[in-house]
Protein backbone atom coordinates (compact mmCIF):
# COMPACT_ATOMS: atom_id res chain seq x y z
CA UNK A 1 0.00 0.00 0.00
CA UNK A 2 1.25 3.68 -0.69
CA UNK A 3 0.80 6.48 1.12
CA UNK A 4 0.34 10.28 0.36
CA UNK A 5 1.55 11.30 -2.44
CA UNK A 6 2.55 15.43 -1.50
CA UNK A 7 3.31 17.60 -4.34
CA UNK A 8 4.50 21.40 -4.66
CA UNK A 9 5.53 22.00 -8.05
CA UNK A 10 5.69 25.44 -9.10
CA UNK A 11 5.97 25.92 -12.77
CA UNK A 12 6.81 29.22 -14.79
CA UNK A 13 5.29 29.44 -17.70
CA UNK A 14 6.14 31.88 -20.76
CA UNK A 15 4.58 32.09 -24.40
CA UNK A 16 4.13 34.67 -27.36
CA UNK A 17 1.64 35.76 -29.60
CA UNK A 18 2.14 34.06 -32.90
CA UNK A 19 5.11 36.04 -34.40
CA UNK A 20 5.06 37.88 -31.11
CA UNK A 21 2.38 39.83 -32.68
CA UNK A 22 2.01 43.71 -30.64
CA UNK A 23 -1.92 42.24 -29.61
CA UNK A 24 -2.20 42.38 -26.27
CA UNK A 25 -3.52 45.91 -24.71
CA UNK A 26 -5.45 47.29 -21.80
CA UNK A 27 -8.62 47.06 -21.75
CA UNK A 28 -8.48 43.50 -22.94
CA UNK A 29 -4.90 42.94 -21.42
CA UNK A 30 -6.14 42.79 -17.71
CA UNK A 31 -9.15 40.93 -18.98
CA UNK A 32 -6.44 38.26 -20.41
CA UNK A 33 -4.43 37.82 -17.40
CA UNK A 34 -7.43 36.98 -15.31
CA UNK A 35 -9.16 34.78 -17.97
CA UNK A 36 -5.77 32.77 -17.72
CA UNK A 37 -5.46 32.66 -14.12
CA UNK A 38 -9.31 31.39 -13.97
CA UNK A 39 -8.46 28.65 -16.29
CA UNK A 40 -5.52 27.73 -14.12
CA UNK A 41 -7.50 27.62 -11.25
CA UNK A 42 -10.40 25.56 -12.61
CA UNK A 43 -7.58 23.32 -13.75
CA UNK A 44 -6.55 22.99 -10.25
CA UNK A 45 -3.10 24.90 -10.93
CA UNK A 46 -3.25 27.55 -8.16
CA UNK A 47 -2.20 30.71 -9.97
CA UNK A 48 -0.04 32.99 -7.79
CA UNK A 49 0.01 35.69 -10.57
CA UNK A 50 -0.57 36.47 -14.50
CA UNK A 51 1.48 39.16 -16.30
CA UNK A 52 3.27 39.53 -19.43
CA UNK A 53 3.57 42.05 -21.88
CA UNK A 54 1.99 43.52 -25.16
CA UNK A 55 3.55 40.00 -27.19
CA UNK A 56 3.61 37.52 -24.23
CA UNK A 57 1.98 36.23 -21.57
CA UNK A 58 3.93 34.39 -18.35
CA UNK A 59 2.00 32.44 -15.74
CA UNK A 60 3.65 31.30 -12.20
CA UNK A 61 1.47 28.46 -10.86
CA UNK A 62 1.60 25.83 -9.05
CA UNK A 63 1.13 22.42 -10.88
CA UNK A 64 -1.70 20.03 -9.80
CA UNK A 65 -0.28 16.38 -9.45
CA UNK A 66 -3.68 15.81 -11.72
CA UNK A 67 -2.49 17.24 -14.81
CA UNK A 68 0.52 17.14 -17.20
CA UNK A 69 2.44 20.15 -17.97
CA UNK A 70 1.39 19.92 -21.54
CA UNK A 71 -2.13 19.80 -20.84
CA UNK A 72 -2.25 22.71 -18.53
CA UNK A 73 -0.29 24.49 -21.46
CA UNK A 74 -2.99 23.06 -23.93
CA UNK A 75 -6.14 24.30 -22.26
CA UNK A 76 -4.69 27.55 -21.15
CA UNK A 77 -3.95 28.39 -24.83
CA UNK A 78 -6.66 27.15 -26.33
CA UNK A 79 -9.59 28.42 -24.47
CA UNK A 80 -8.19 32.04 -24.44
CA UNK A 81 -7.51 32.18 -27.65
CA UNK A 82 -11.26 31.54 -28.35
CA UNK A 83 -12.32 34.03 -25.63
CA UNK A 84 -10.08 36.87 -26.57
CA UNK A 85 -11.16 36.29 -30.44
CA UNK A 86 -14.88 36.93 -29.27
CA UNK A 87 -13.20 40.75 -28.03
CA UNK A 88 -13.70 42.60 -31.23
CA UNK A 89 -12.65 42.52 -34.67
CA UNK A 90 -8.82 43.39 -33.69
CA UNK A 91 -8.42 39.66 -32.28
CA UNK A 92 -9.98 37.48 -35.03
CA UNK A 93 -6.35 36.76 -36.43
CA UNK A 94 -4.89 36.16 -32.37
CA UNK A 95 -3.18 33.15 -32.10
CA UNK A 96 -0.81 32.05 -29.59
CA UNK A 97 2.47 30.59 -30.59
CA UNK A 98 3.19 26.88 -31.02
CA UNK A 99 5.82 26.42 -28.72
CA UNK A 100 6.39 27.65 -24.45
CA UNK A 101 8.70 27.32 -21.95
CA UNK A 102 8.09 26.32 -18.70
CA UNK A 103 10.80 26.63 -16.09
CA UNK A 104 10.25 24.82 -12.55
CA UNK A 105 10.80 27.39 -9.55
CA UNK A 106 12.32 26.83 -6.26
CA UNK A 107 10.43 27.85 -3.22
CA UNK A 108 12.28 30.45 -1.91
CA UNK A 109 12.78 32.06 -5.50
CA UNK A 110 8.65 32.99 -5.36
CA UNK A 111 9.01 36.66 -4.46
CA UNK A 112 11.52 37.44 -6.66
CA UNK A 113 9.66 35.73 -10.22
CA UNK A 114 6.52 37.33 -8.68
CA UNK A 115 8.40 40.60 -8.82
CA UNK A 116 9.96 40.12 -12.28
CA UNK A 117 6.34 39.01 -13.52
CA UNK A 118 4.67 43.06 -11.81
CA UNK A 119 6.98 44.43 -13.37
CA UNK A 120 7.04 43.20 -17.29
CA UNK A 121 5.70 46.69 -18.85
CA UNK A 122 9.44 48.36 -17.37
CA UNK A 123 11.34 45.39 -18.09
CA UNK A 124 10.54 44.98 -21.76
CA UNK A 125 11.35 49.07 -22.10
CA UNK A 126 15.15 47.29 -22.14
CA UNK A 127 14.50 44.26 -23.38
CA UNK A 128 12.86 42.18 -26.21
CA UNK A 129 10.63 39.45 -25.73
CA UNK A 130 13.01 37.43 -27.58
CA UNK A 131 16.06 38.37 -25.34
CA UNK A 132 14.27 37.55 -22.41
CA UNK A 133 13.49 34.17 -23.82
CA UNK A 134 16.87 33.45 -24.43
CA UNK A 135 18.06 34.24 -21.33
CA UNK A 136 15.84 31.54 -19.84
CA UNK A 137 16.69 28.87 -21.99
CA UNK A 138 20.40 30.03 -20.80
CA UNK A 139 19.98 30.49 -17.37
CA UNK A 140 18.05 26.35 -17.69
CA UNK A 141 20.65 25.25 -20.09
CA UNK A 142 18.50 24.15 -22.35
CA UNK A 143 19.98 23.76 -25.31
CA UNK A 144 17.83 24.96 -28.30
CA UNK A 145 17.93 25.48 -32.23
CA UNK A 146 17.43 29.08 -33.14
CA UNK A 147 15.38 28.13 -35.98
CA UNK A 148 12.94 26.24 -34.32
CA UNK A 149 12.31 28.93 -31.14
CA UNK A 150 10.22 31.08 -33.15
CA UNK A 151 7.08 30.99 -34.95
Amino acid sequence: MMGQSLVKNYVHIVFSTKHRQHLIHPPVEEELHHYLGGTCKALECSPLIVGGFTDHIHILCMLSKKIALMKLVEQVKSSSSKWIKSKGDGYVNFYWQDGYGAFSVNPKGIERVTAYIKNQKQHHQKKTFQDEYRAYLKKYEIEYDERYVWD
